[in-house]
């Protein structure tokens, strides 16, 4: 058996799913898929890639924060994209949230995201 806790800060949206926004089983955090979603509202942000990318980066800080962390305990992250065009926008948004050691990554194209959006990023950081 392994230890495993199920992690929820009322600083990022609640799931749309049955899902958890992050699960910790070690030292070990597996922070669920976010979108461009404001905890606060539930507006959904997509006036522009650039500002989805932020509010999806926030939503993950906030994640992060309720584990004392911050994205330098990041390994791994992955990147949802509705298509390519928007890989140079998400990747300098994304590259300011860290200050170097970057994680490990990919980024990929999918047919579709949740609620329609054109980010999804996931992350795995040690704690």
């Amino acid at each position: 058996m392994f230890d495993k806790t199920i992690v929820n800060t009322l600083d990022a949206p609640a799931p749309i799913g049955p899902y958890a926004q992050a699960v910790k089983t070690g030292n070990l955090l597996f922070i669920s898929g976010q979108i461009a979603l404001v905890a606060e509202t539930g507006e959904l942000i997509t006036s522009s890639i650039a500002e989805e990318t932020h509010q999806v980066m926030k939503n993950l800080q906030a994640i992060l924060k309720s584990e004392n962390a911050d994205f330098s305990n990041i390994i791994k992250t992955n990147i949802f994209l509705s298509g390519m065009e928007h890989f140079s926008i998400v990747n300098e948004v994304y590259g300011q949230y860290f200050s170097g050691d970057f994680p490990a990554r990919e980024t990929v194209a999918v047919k579709g995201l949740p609620r329609n959006v054109n980010v999804e990023i996931s992350m795995i950081a040690s704690v």
